[in-house]
């Protein structure tokens, strides 16, 4: 897949958990409860991730394949997936959904520029420029002026 189509595709990932958001904030005011709402978005989640897997073509792993993955890897990732996922059902609906996406990316981009100069979780080290500090710095300053009431 050329570069465009990948960046379209990221684009396009922002803009659904974007709409997820808002949908499942909304749902867990209806059920007075952000948890819950994120318990049912995960068990839709693997239902549909269930029969995307079925019908997907390929092999599994292999048992030693399975084997050799770190036990931590195991629920670390679906630990922080729902404790992100939580955060942002319950300050939506407190905030709105362009103040919280707009924070959260900011968290994400910093996180994600810190993580990638360090390897860190196994990243590819990705060395902090000076280009890639000011278009950070700049994306913060765009998020707080966007956001200033």
């Amino acid at each position: 897949m050329n570069y465009f189509n990948l960046i379209l595709l990221a684009f396009l990932g922002g803009v659904f958990l974007a709409i997820q958001g808002a949908l499942n904030a909304r749902l867990g005011v209806l059920l007075k409860s952000p948890l819950l709402a994120t318990v049912i978005a995960y068990g839709v989640s693997v239902l549909f991730a269930l029969i995307c897997v079925f019908f997907k073509k390929g092999t599994l792993p292999t048992v030693g394949t399975v084997r050799n993955i770190p036990f931590y890897m195991w629920f670390s990732g679906g630990v922080f997936s729902v404790v992100g996922i939580l955060l942002y059902y319950y300050t939506i609906p407190r905030l709105g959904v362009g103040t919280m996406i707009s924070f959260g990316l900011c968290g994400q981009l910093i996180l994600a520029v810190i993580a990638g100069h360090f390897g860190w979780l196994q990243l590819p080290e990705e060395p902090l420029t000076l280009k890639k500090i000011i278009g950070v710095v700049t994306m913060i300053v765009g998020i707080v002026l966007i956001n200033i009431k």
